[in-house]
This record gives C-alpha cells, structure tokens and sequence, in this order.
C-alpha cells in the first residue's frame, strides 16, 4: 500500500517516504505540500509487516536485508528506472533509510533522515567515504523520548566523520513529533538538492579505483593520520578540532598564491578574516563546477586562524579519494548549490602535511584554470 502527492510522471524525481514502526504511509504522506512542488513525486510506502496499531518495517535489524531486497523490488516499478530517488525516513524509517543506502548507494540521489538512527547492527558495509556523492540531511530533536540518545550521538558522528556523505545536520526543537523546523529544514535542503540534479544530474559515484594525482608526488595520495577532522555539520563550515601552528597556514597560504595567475582578495563568503584566491574566468578554461565562486574565479579560500582550513573543489574522483583517506570532508552543500567535489580540506599539522595539502590544494588550481 502507497499513498502518492505530487506528479504523476514516470520521469520526474522521486522522493520514497519511510514512516516509523506502529504507523502508516499516511503519517508521511500529510507532510508532502510543506515540501518542493514542481516535478517531483512524493509516495509513502506502508511497510509490510502488521504491528500493533499500525505496521513495521523490521522486528529485528536481522531483518533489514529482507526489507531492503523488498522495497527494492518494489522501486523497480515505480516509473522510469533512471529517474533520481531520494529517501525520507522518519524514527525506524530512518533504519530502513540507511539500510537502502548501505546496501544500494548506486540507487538513490540523497536522503533525509528524521528523528532516527542508522543500522549499525545489521552487518551492511560502513566503510570511511561509502556514501560519498549522497548528500544527507540529518534532523534530531533535542528531547527525543524514543531513540536512545547513545544511538543518536552514533548516528550523528558517523554520518559527520565517516561516511563520506555530504551532510547538512542540525538539531531541532522537541523529538516527539514531526516537527515544523524539521520539515521545513527538509523542504529547504531538498528544493536545493532538486534544483541540483535538475541542472547537472546526478552526481557520480566512486568507482573504485584509486587515482592519478597529478599535483601530488608519486601521484597516489597517503592517507592522513588519524583521520579527518571534526567540522561544523552546517555553514560556515569549519575546522573545530586538530588545529596547528598558524606558521603552517601561512606558508601554506604562501604557496598557493604563488601558483600561476593567482590572485588574492578578502572573501566575500564565509567568516571574517576568510581570503580568497582567484583566476581570471576570461582565461581559466575550468567548468564553473570548479570553483566556489564562479563569477567571481573564487577557486579556494582559507579560513583565518585559529583554523587555517581551505574550502576547495576538486575533480570528483579526487575529491572522493582525499575524503575516504581523511584528507577532505565534503561540504554541506556539496550537490546541492555547490559542485559535488566541493570539500574543506584541514589545516597541516606538520611539514610532510603542508607539501600533501598544497599538492590537493594544487589539483584544485589545476581543475579551475583547465
């Protein structure tokens, strides 16, 4: 059983509603005209299983691949195979969500997730970068009575350090119910996420291979000790933890304004402080997915101390390679109103990391001037 709102056409973006245990599809379906009309299709499904007063996706998370394997049969019928989908789950339905997306990431273009917590427990693979080019948008309630808040905490940080995912996370007033801030926070990212995709499509996937880096030496990048660092899951986004010496944000600073016609200015985006290194568009020849300021040939900018982080765009293999090695967290809106390579990459921590840095911050430069 579905409920539908929304158009009726097989091509038309798809956004797979997922209710919580002990409801049904109609718990989800009410919410769609507080989210983007336009093209895009909005079905609830009802899951399968009769619990209680209403119905449940899972009675153990044991349970989930047989779950997954049925709604993904059922999404082979739902219109044209080629057309974007995108998750909204709500409390268990954020489980199912995050099984889907573990299981099958090749099948869906960004999920939201509500008031839940991922499956952490069903064996599916959760490996750094799995998700990455699947943009996430993550709403907890501050007083969830439901979901253990350990769970909560869990799903927040892997999803923020691990996954690859760009992500757009924040926390939202009460957690009994559906709330207002939450659905508009939804309608908000999922209209950027629909425009992107209206525009330039999906974006690719990691494919496995690790790749050429033509600006870093022996042209494979290490993997950064330690991992990545803790960001802010929101705009601005910066570095919160891990932060160095301020000497290695300047030489690093120094370096990349000495790279071919480099230009330097006060950012007009971002905190105070932030500076901007541009290029001439009349002569850089990169697609304006390279940089974070098209108009402007802003390519990159780094963040004033004590931070000393770079927001850059990179090819997107690369930029999926630096996130899986802990080199770059992607950036919130990365495949929403930003190219899906756009990553902030951590202050160096010493003179091996300053030479990594400035060859990543290099092939950014490389992918603008083209």
């Amino acid at each position: 059983m579905v409920a539908r709102w929304g158009t009726e056409r097989p091509t038309a973006p798809l956004v797979v509603a997922l209710h919580g245990n002990g409801t049904s599809e109609h718990s989800m379906i009410e919410i769609s005209p507080w989210l983007p009309h336009g093209p895009v299709a909005y079905v609830a499904v009802r899951a399968p299983v009769q619990h209680e007063m209403g119905y449940t996706w899972y009675l153990d998370q044991a349970d989930l691949p047989a779950t997954c394997a049925w709604l993904e049969g059922w999404l082979d019928t739902e219109g044209d195979p080629d057309r974007p989908v995108l998750l909204l789950g709500f409390r268990e339905g954020v489980t199912v969500a995050g099984a889907l997306m573990l299981s099958a990431p090749h099948r869906f273009s960004g999920a939201a997730l509500l008031y839940g917590a991922l499956p952490f427990d069903a064996g599916l693979p959760m490996g750094r970068g799995c998700l990455a080019g699947m943009p996430v948008f993550l709403a907890h309630g501050t007083h969830d009575p439901r979901t253990p808040a350990a769970l909560l905490a869990r799903t927040w940080e892997w999803l923020a350090r691990e996954s690859g995912a760009p992500l757009w996370a924040e926390h939202v007033p009460g957690g009994e119910h559906l709330a207002g801030a939450a659905v508009g926070g939804v309608a908000t990212w999922l209209a950027d996420r629909l425009d992107h995709l209206r525009a330039h499509g999906e974006n690719p996937l990691p494919d496995g291979a690790e790749p050429h880096w033509p600006t870093v030496p022996g042209g494979r990048l290490p993997a950064r000790a330690g991992g990545p660092p803790a960001v802010t899951e929101r705009i601005p986004q910066l570095q919160v933890d891990g932060r160095p010496d301020g000497t290695l944000h300047a030489a690093l600073w120094e370096r990349l304004v000495a790279l071919d016609g480099v230009s330097t200015a006060a950012a007009t985006v971002g905190v105070e402080g932030t500076r901007s290194l541009l290029l001439d568009r009349t002569a850089a020849a990169g697609p304006d997915a390279a940089f974070l300021l098209p108009e402007q040939g802003e390519f990159a900018h780094q963040h004033p101390e004590p931070d000393g982080s770079l927001h850059l765009v990179l090819p997107v293999a690369l930029a999926y390679d630096a996130v899986a090695k802990g080199w770059a967290v992607p950036h919130p809106l990365a495949g929403l109103r930003l190219g899906p390579g756009a990553v902030l990459v951590p202050a160096p921590r010493d003179g091996p990391e300053l030479d990594t840095a400035t060859g990543i911050a290099a092939a950014a430069h490389r992918y603008a001037a083209g």
